[in-house]
């Protein structure tokens, strides 16, 4: 049987295509609401935004960093500069697999795995997004050459030109100025990170890093637009920076060499002063070192050999260096003792050979085991006399002894403008109790009289206690600036003046020391003999290991670095004092046979001129030299 043939139902289809028609339309309506909310949501709500981003993405803003302040001397030679160097730069982000790349750069260059862990660790020093880090200074042009030819397979690695700075004096000045290094992760967490953006080095030691605020300067930017790559294609807007102050020292470059000279190549230090004014014109610590080994990175290897050397070419002895002052505070303690009334011009002193206190057989030494008889006060000074100094400094006691001593810079920071310096020790009954929980002996007392027991100086501090002599106790810190962009520097905490109850007493002391150098009896008479000018100095010896009661000092027996440190101070001339010298020279052992030669060669180099003789404004007047003995 025929199955029954069905019709189309025409109107049920086309309800069917509507309802379809319909949803697909509400669909499509739905999608394009959705777009139009969300690029309604990005174009006007976030459009500050995304075009921050659009724009970060053109244009780039980059430090440009000052060039570094020069440093002269005093009579405007160059002592820091800044010289052109070609530099090659990484920058992270556009290196890619940056450690590869690094790999690339040592393979190219033919480097060394030891710098290719140096490289790594400045990159990783880093401090913004799109910085180009140097990793490697003073290219060659062969290296310059082989990086231009494998440009392709270094991403991110760029030559670019940079000011290094430079040491053009080499050894002369490198405790003075001290140099400028790299900054570490530490001085980044306290650096203004706005200022020193686009500044890799910072000052290390020295001047360098005391007026590193003033050297420094501030910081320029410049906006750059930029292709997809990174590469600047123009620039839009710069702000220039503001390059760093010049700064003139006191110090003086024919000076400074002399002192050099006059040590000989022996370990020591020498500062030169000028009384009245403060300025120091030479220091010198050897041995030394040169300071452009720090400016670009210093290997592992050569700060080994720096860092381990048993002769210490990095420690600043003239700031940091503590000795005994020995014989060379007995002036002071002269002044101390006047104006305290324990002594008078005229009182005497029996000296056997030794010094003993009431009720005690310890026998405090003389230096001279016979004894010099009847000493008073001028010829305690000049030869020295311990037993004189022994009685003095017991009757005066530690309490007075240590106000005066302070009062001379003993113990204190002398310098305005030296960060290193130490403070030394001058020794007290608190201090004592606060380091040793014990009380205060007088035999302590007694060999603090000579400069001896715990009581020690730098040789910046002995010569400025000598500058004091010299000016009769008018307080100037010793500072090493002379002109900040021609501004003088300011004492922010200036020190009073040594007031005495009689001036007079510090006449009394200075002949002492002029008796020294021109006395008959006097312990540098052949140095002071063989001068142009009038020479008031004192010399010392600093102990470096103890000798037994009853024994007697033998250098022979000795090791030399355990021989007696030789000191001398000084200044000249007497009438009208110019320079003041401090010199240590390390197991030198005689202060007047070896420090005081010294100490004359680099006076002779500022007083005298070319022709050997004494420079016409230092001569004595005419009435001065007709009334002299």
């Amino acid at each position: 049987m025929s199955q029954p043939i069905p019709l189309k139902d025409h109107e049920k289809d086309a309800q069917l295509v509507r309802r379809r028609v319909i949803v697909g339309a509400l669909v499509v309506l739905m999608m394009l609401a959705v777009l139009i909310a969300r690029m309604y949501y990005l174009q006007v709500v976030q459009y500050e935004h995304h075009s921050t981003l659009s724009e970060n993405n053109r244009v780039h803003v980059q430090p440009i960093p000052p060039n570094r302040g020069l440093i002269f001397d005093r009579d405007g030679r160059i002592i820091a500069d800044n010289r052109p160097s070609f530099s090659l730069t990484v920058t992270r982000e556009r290196a890619g697999d940056w450690r590869k790349t690094l790999d690339t750069v040592v393979e190219v260059l033919q480097l060394s795995a030891e710098e290719r862990e140096l490289f790594e660790k400045r990159v990783l020093q880093g401090r913004r997004p799109f910085e180009p880090v140097p990793i490697m200074y003073e290219l060659s042009e062969e290296q310059i050459a082989r990086v231009a030819v494998d440009q392709f397979r270094l991403p991110g690695v760029e030559v670019a030109a940079q000011l290094v700075r430079h040491y053009p004096q080499g050894e002369h000045f490198a405790h003075s100025v001290g140099y400028v290094g790299r900054i570490n992760e530490a001085e980044l967490k306290q650096l203004d990170s706005v200022n020193y953006s686009g500044t890799h080095h910072i000052g290390k030691t020295g001047i360098e890093k005391f007026y590193e605020d003033s050297l420094h300067g501030r910081v320029g930017y410049e906006e750059v637009e930029t292709n997809a790559r990174g590469r600047v294609l123009r620039v839009l807007k710069r702000t220039d920076p503001v390059p760093g102050k010049d700064l003139t020292l006191t110090l003086d470059l024919d000076l400074q060499e002399a002192a050099e000279a006059a040590l000989g190549g022996r370990r020591g230090a020498v500062v030169a002063l000028q009384p009245a004014t403060g300025e120091v014109l030479a220091m010198v610590s050897q041995p030394s070192f040169n300071p452009n080994l720090f400016v670009t990175g210093i290997s592992f290897k050569a700060y080994g050999e720096l860092r381990d050397s048993i002769d210490r070419p990095l420690f600043n002895r003239v700031l940091r260096g503590l000795y005994p002052p020995g014989s060379t505070i007995k002036p002071m303690m002269a002044v101390a003792g006047l104006d305290t009334g324990v002594v008078t011009e005229n009182s005497k002193v029996f000296d056997p050979g030794f010094f003993q206190l009431p009720n005690v057989k310890h026998k405090y030494r003389n230096w001279n085991r016979g004894g010099d008889g009847w000493v008073d006060l001028e010829l305690a000074i000049a030869r020295s006399n311990d037993t004189y100094f022994y009685d003095m400094a017991h009757k005066m006691g530690i309490d007075r002894m240590h106000d005066y001593m302070t009062r001379f810079g003993i113990g204190q920071r002398v310098s305005l403008d030296m960060f290193e310096e130490t403070a030394g020790l001058m020794p007290s009954r608190d201090w004592k109790r606060a380091r040793y929980r014990q009380a205060w002996y007088p035999g302590e007392t007694v060999i603090l009289g000579i400069g001896q027991g715990y009581m020690q100086t730098t040789p910046l501090q002995l010569a400025q206690a000598t500058a004091l002599m010299a000016t009769q106790g008018k307080w100037i810190r010793p500072h090493l600036a002379r002109r900040i962009e021609g501004e003088l520097p300011v004492d922010p905490q200036p020190l009073p003046d040594i007031e005495l109850r009689d001036p007079r007493y510090w006449d009394a002391a200075i002949n002492g020391m002029e008796q020294v150098m021109h006395g008959a009896r006097g312990t540098a008479r052949k140095v002071g003999d063989a001068s142009l000018y009038r020479i008031a100095g004192k010399s010392g010896t600093a102990q470096v290991v103890a000798i037994k009661q009853g024994e007697r000092y033998d250098s022979g027996k000795l090791n030399e670095r355990h021989r007696d440190h030789a000191l001398f101070v000084a200044f000249a001339p007497v009438h009208d004092p110019q320079i003041a010298v401090a010199v240590m020279v390390e197991n030198g052992e005689s202060g007047s046979g070896v420090a005081a030669p010294v100490a004359k060669l680099v006076m002779d180099a500022w007083l005298l001129d070319e022709y050997g003789q004494l420079k016409a404004e230092y001569a004595l007047p005419l009435s001065a030299e007709a009334g002299r003995p």
